[in-house]
């Protein structure tokens, strides 16, 4: 074990090392990438479709490729599908990650095998970025837990197929085998309540000290661990040291995990997707994740109170400003060209580029033009609970526009662990946070257009009861923190 914890920290400073060469230099470094990428893909059909031979620069590429989303590639991943070759990338990929879709169903996302190394390289230098921060390595010694998809594959036209948390999970580092858990068999059902009991049995009595996962999830995995040990997370496992996580803002859950935890512990948060791999937390004190410039991905930027408008500009890197609410448009080693993969950023720094995920390009609320974002009811809820007892476990976002009585209003539908003593007061402390980020909302609520917000409390577990219902409890799912229609709402209302 001490030679593990030396080695690391041996790796550690390589890495780092490694990663100041490239990030000192963003716009080469993605020059480089983008280059790479369209000799790559010249003599595929969607190379020859496109005209890849003749693009020289990024203005010729944003000239011969649309921004596209999965329903616009799909024609070409339909024929990749089907087993035929070099359409999207030379040759066939090596996987399909499959996603949940909205008009198309499915998604198969397609990785190569010039595009897993880097999703497998990211996640390990995530962790060796925190051990040459803080010297802490010792967490190597222990137990990690990373809760994910099971990693039975299937196969389709000769090209495994399955969740991307499974998929990666063939490839762990021997090293690193034996300190691994849940079992494969554990990891292999289905059914995710009945997974996270039993991953509770192999774990309650194991040391602990890395756990990974989406919050949401993870959550409930302590909530059951508490339940059958009558302990606190942080007294059954003593060296639990480090939460590592990604896919929704953590500071909305952060109050209830130090009291399950009992304690604070380290965190280092991660922007993986079926995509890419696409930003870790490089430091403990810097706002913002890392994005990884040598990746295999080259990234377009388009502003997103522009991206529904006719022919928006697109951005590269060298182009980027602070505080703006990016969509992230990305063309990849898998093949995806122009692809718009739903979230929205905003750059917290510029040297080097790190950025915070302010949320989905599609989820936000403008029903009366006040273009609400993830980040700020994140920001709003955050401010509203601070100097106070009040946890909360789960919420969402509507508006509603047609009340039987008095105005519209937005409704926060809030799973609260300990309630506020007033409902309404703590409204009107999410309400004021809102109208000091949002000057539209503000203008609406002055203009008497809308009513200030209103709270309405969702049982215990009934968020949980919500995404079982439409079959996405567990895995890589979230809930959305906004919705611009009542979809969620009401049937949250229903129950």
């Amino acid at each position: 074990m001490i030679i593990k914890v030396i080695a690391a920290k041996l790796l550690a400073k390589k890495v780092n090392k490694d990663t100041l060469k490239w990030s000192s230099k963003p716009v080469e470094t993605q020059q480089k990438v983008f280059d790479d990428l369209i000799k790559m893909a010249s003599q595929t059909k969607f190379g020859k479709d496109h005209h890849f031979k003749k693009i020289k620069s990024f203005k010729d590429f944003a000239n011969q490729v649309p921004v596209r989303d999965y329903e616009a590639l799909k024609p070409y991943v339909d024929l990749v599908v089907q087993g035929k070759e070099a359409i999207l990338w030379p040759g066939k990929p090596v996987y399909f990650a499959k996603t949940s879709g909205t008009t198309s169903g499915a998604k198969y996302i397609p990785l190569t095998k010039e595009s897993i190394p880097f999703h497998i390289s990211a996640a390990r230098n995530a962790l060796l970025s925190y051990v040459y921060e803080t010297g802490k390595a010792d967490f190597l010694k222990g137990k990690m837990i990373f809760l994910q998809g099971s990693p039975i594959l299937e196969v389709k036209n000769g090209i495994k197929l399955g969740r991307l948390s499974g998929i990666v999970a063939h490839y762990v580092p021997k090293y690193l085998t034996k300190n691994r858990m849940p079992s494969w068999e554990t990891n292999c059902i289905e059914d995710w309540e009945t997974k996270v009991n039993a991953i509770v049995d192999e774990t309650i009595n194991e040391d602990m000290t890395v756990i990974s996962g989406i919050p949401a999830w993870v959550q409930m995995y302590f909530e059951k661990l508490q339940q059958k040990s009558g302990k606190k997370v942080g007294e059954l496992f003593k060296n639990f040291s480090l939460y590592v996580y990604g896919g929704v803002n953590f500071e909305p859950y952060r109050a209830k995990f130090e009291n399950l935890i009992g304690r604070k512990v380290d965190s280092v948060e991660l922007f993986p997707a079926s995509e890419g791999f696409f930003a870790y937390q490089d430091k403990q004190n810097e706002k913002g994740m890392l994005l990884l410039l040598n990746a295999g991905i080259f990234y377009e930027f388009i502003k997103a109170d522009e991206f529904f408008t006719e022919n928006p500009k697109r951005y590269t890197i060298g182009e980027v400003e602070l505080g703006v609410n990016y969509a992230l448009i990305i063309s990849t080693n898998a093949g995806l060209w122009g692809y718009n993969i739903g979230d929205t950023v905003q750059f917290t720094s510029l040297k080097p580029h790190r950025l915070i995920v302010s949320g989905r390009i599609k989820h936000f609320i403008s029903a009366f033009g006040e273009h609400v974002i993830g980040k700020e009811v994140e920001h709003a809820l955050k401010e509203a609970m601070e100097g106070s007892s009040i946890r909360v476990n789960e919420f969402t976002v509507a508006p509603q526009i047609s009340p039987e009585t008095g105005l519209p209003y937005h409704e926060w539908f809030i799973e609260f662990e300990n309630e506020p003593e007033n409902l309404e007061v703590f409204a009107l402390k999410i309400d004021d946070a809102m109208r000091k980020q949002n000057a539209y909302y503000d203008d609406l609520i002055v203009g008497k257009v809308l009513r200030t917000l209103i709270v309405t409390k969702v049982s215990q577990n009934g968020f949980q009861d919500y995404m079982k219902s439409i079959g996405k409890l567990g895995g890589q799912n979230k809930l959305p923190r906004l919705s611009n229609d009542r979809g969620i709402a009401d049937k949250l209302k229903s129950k």
